[in-house]
């Protein structure tokens, strides 16, 4: 397959001014790369979203209630609120971070890819996963845009210059 015709090099910005080629998922690809739609990226997050809720459920809670917190406060900055938030972040984070997908991800067969980069960098990894989720969660529309954007990227997805793809088989 000839490279320069493939859709995600065309439309990331030619790095030769700095006399150095950075290398991307898409030169690095032997074949063209099939972006992962909305459906299979929200039936992967419902499984993400079952496993984060167990993880608190099984691990958490337990430990809370042992220590007399209990998980009836309602308050937004409650003790339960924000582990259920850090559990929640640490997991999309570091999955994210270290195997480039999450375990609903694993599941579907999809991968977090940079549009400009080999690996995905802290600091990409972080706002995907932390200021731009924020972002689409608030503005329900920044993952509803996915089932329309020629790349299937979310709004967290077109900050951090990532999109999903589907693994190959």
């Amino acid at each position: 397959m000839d490279l320069s015709q493939s859709p995600l090099l065309q439309s990331a910005p030619e790095e030769e001014q700095t006399g150095k080629k950075i290398r991307s998922i898409q030169e690095t690809a032997d074949n063209r790369l099939f972006f992962a739609g909305f459906w299979m990226r929200f039936w992967a997050y419902i499984l993400d979203l079952i496993i984060v809720g167990s993880i608190d459920r099984l691990v958490f809670k337990p430990i809370l209630k042992a220590v007399g917190i209990t998980h009836y406060d309602i308050a937004i900055f409650s003790p339960v609120t924000i582990a259920s938030a850090v559990v929640f972040y640490l997991y999309f984070v570091l999955m994210t971070k270290y195997l480039g997908q999450t375990l609903g991800k694993m599941v579907f067969g999809l991968r977090v890819v940079g549009l400009k980069e080999n690996r995905l960098s802290w600091g990409t990894v972080l706002f995907r996963e932390l200021i731009g989720r924020f972002i689409s969660k608030t503005t329900f529309i920044g993952y509803i845009i996915v089932g329309f954007l020629p790349k299937k990227q979310g709004l967290h997805d077109i900050f951090a210059d990532t999109t999903v793809v589907l693994e190959k088989r």
